[in-house]
């Protein structure tokens, strides 16, 4: 498969995270050839906070991750990721296959089955191989390397094209402080948590439950504001490890909330950039809306509408079909208020084309590799902001043939 055109120039060398090791291995749970499995063991002490799918049909993984979080952090932790199958839909099958995949992994580290974390991405609705992974536990326990975060990134790859990484060292106290995050994600990807899989980790000191609310928090600002092809998976999963081990206290650090911020906005954003197909990287404003859901509501209509998404692969301006989406969002709306912008240039104003618009200037602005879209809707004082893909003709070839 051939990588992303909105790809990274190149893919960011993760640094080091003190009282966290990792591990890949090739268990053939859907690939042959690649690895599929990763596991990263974090130190006694961590604190552990997530955030998920709120599926209704989400997988035993997702079900056994929620009930776990907020234990004892005393003991270590550890994560084990599959690909190429997401144990979903699969019933008392698939809790059964998180039990021994849990019980494995705890009894090689030594840790309580109560702190360990599974994830499992790929198809829905097939039994799970759970063996092939419990079988590769050892190797994996062995095989373990604090350096090995850029190559857990490539094994919990799908449909992704490129493997997904990002990092910041922020300075509190005098003392350094390291964040690393990895990624995947391509397609089903809508806002409703995560919407795909997301590790980061971190040598800050902070408890869990002060973990727990800025993870969430800054959750709804970043991955929750991503679309792809409005369609929520079934296994979405994000979870952060702090292993304390720089010693520097974090909470209610600012510069370290920020810090986290940019992480988490830097992998949601390469997973737009991985959307199945995807040629454009498209950033929707909606502002002056009559308060933020109603701002939400017309940037999702937008970024998920299929005509507009279509138009921009096709480097149409049809400006008329962002006007459609507006109107069917739900959201509060007065024609005769909206302004609506391609970057810089002023598209549409009081319910009409702007005189100063020129259809030569919206499709030479379509060209561009990056765009955005802004609507004004003239109301009040609220605001979204949604980051999207087009849709092309490689999405359906991707996702029409996925289990063959």
């Amino acid at each position: 498969m051939a990588v992303s055109p909105l790809a990274p120039s190149q893919i960011v060398a993760l640094p080091v995270i003190d009282g966290v090791t990792f591990a890949t291995a090739a268990a053939g749970v859907r690939y042959a050839g690649r690895t599929d499995v990763m596991l990263a063991v974090l130190a006694p002490g961590s604190a552990i906070a997530g955030v998920f799918t709120r599926s209704a049909t989400r997988s035993a993984n997702v079900l056994d991750c929620q009930a776990k979080l907020g234990g004892d952090p005393a003991g270590g932790a550890a994560i084990i990721v599959n690909s190429g199958n997401s144990n979903a839909f699969t019933g008392r099958q698939g809790d059964g296959s998180v039990a021994a995949i849990c019980q494995a992994v705890a009894s090689v580290l030594n840790i309580e089955q109560a702190r360990v974390f599974t994830a499992s991405t790929g198809v829905i609705g097939e039994p799970l191989p759970h063996d092939r992974i419990v079988a590769k536990v050892d190797e994996l326990a062995a095989n373990q390397s604090a350096s090995g975060l850029n190559a857990a990134a490539q094994a919990i790859m799908t449909t992704d094209t490129f493997p997904k990484g990002a990092c910041v060292t922020v300075e509190i106290g005098g003392k350094p402080v390291k964040i690393a995050g990895i990624a995947k994600g391509s397609g089903m990807i809508a806002p409703d948590m995560a919407t795909m899989l997301v590790y980061i980790f971190t040598d800050a000191l902070i408890g869990q439950e002060a973990l727990q609310d800025l993870v969430s928090g800054l959750n709804e600002k970043t991955f929750n504001c991503i679309t792809v092809d409005s369609d929520t998976s079934t296994s979405d999963t994000l979870l952060m490890g702090a292993t304390g081990a720089s010693g520097v206290d974090v909470t209610g650090n600012a510069d370290f909330s920020d810090a986290l911020h940019r992480v988490m906005l830097d992998l949601a954003h390469q997973v737009v950039r991985d959307g199945e197909g995807a040629t454009k990287f498209v950033t929707v404003n909606v502002t002056s809306a009559r308060d933020d859901d109603d701002a939400r509501k017309v940037a999702l209509a937008i970024a998920n509408s299929p005509l507009v998404k279509t138009a921009i692969a096709g480097e149409d301006p049809n400006w008329g079909r962002v006007v459609m989406a507006v109107g069917k969002s739900g959201a509060v709306a007065d024609r005769d208020k909206l302004c609506i912008r391609f970057g810089d240039i002023l598209v549409a104003e009081n319910g009409w084309v702007a005189a100063s618009y020129t259809e030569e200037a919206g499709a030479t602005y379509m060209k561009q590799p990056e765009l955005a879209i802004t609507v004004d809707m003239g109301l009040a004082t609220g605001t979204s902001t949604v980051w999207t893909c087009d849709l092309t003709h490689g999405y359906i070839q991707i996702n029409a043939d996925y289990r063959s």
